[in-house]
């Protein structure tokens, strides 16, 4: 089962590069998307959730209050690791599931934190790292989200460096301020082939 791990930073273009990974028919699993859907109504990680954290932290609707959450996980450490204790063994399950559900040479799984986790690494056969220079992560960042430079500045912070990414990076996709999506997508389409390849071989 050769899998890629796809990671890269906040504002570094990952949607965008597993996005053309699917136009080629290359079966991606998006570990934020299995997040979201284990925290909305009737998600798996919910009754678990209410139970450490209180009723407080559930929205109207039964899903999780992100906005809530987030602000006491960036607070407090200690909240951080017990949520990541509900939701990580729940999102290796479904994703684990999906992988071998999963048809085709290889397939791709996107994992934002895949770094900074620790355990991704040794878990896909390689890791995609797409990077991008801070100053253009952050004006990227500020423009699509509408935060200050301050708060990406401190989500940044809060992730691996761009130094350690590329440290255990096997490839990288380049998505500068100079790219476009062809010149991204000529990226894609070289490591398309390296991947068939190596999966064959």
């Amino acid at each position: 089962m050769f899998s890629i791990g796809l990671t890269g930073g906040i504002g570094s273009g990952k949607s965008t590069v597993a996005d053309l990974f699917a136009a080629r028919g290359v079966p991606l699993i998006d570990t934020d998307l299995i997040a979201h859907r284990i925290t909305a109504p009737g998600g798996v990680a919910m009754p678990l959730i209410a139970s450490e954290f209180g009723d407080g932290f559930i929205a109207a609707d039964g899903s999780l209050d992100r906005a809530k959450m987030r602000a006491l996980v960036f607070a407090d450490d200690t909240a951080k690791a017990r949520l990541e204790g509900i939701v990580h063994p729940l999102i290796r399950a479904e994703t684990e599931r999906q992988r071998f559900a999963a048809q085709g040479a290889y397939h791709i799984v996107v994992v934002p934190l895949l770094v900074e986790s620790g355990e991704w690494a040794s878990r896909v056969s390689r890791v995609l790292v797409v990077d991008c220079p801070l100053e253009t992560q952050i004006a990227r960042v500020m423009r699509r989200n509408g935060f200050t430079r301050e708060q990406v500045l401190a989500i940044i912070a809060k992730q691996a460096s761009r130094e350690a990414r590329l440290a255990a990076a096997d490839d990288i996709v380049l998505n500068d301020e100079t790219a476009t999506l062809d010149t991204l997508a000529q990226q894609v389409e070289t490591l398309h082939g390296r991947y068939l390849s190596l999966a064959s071989a």
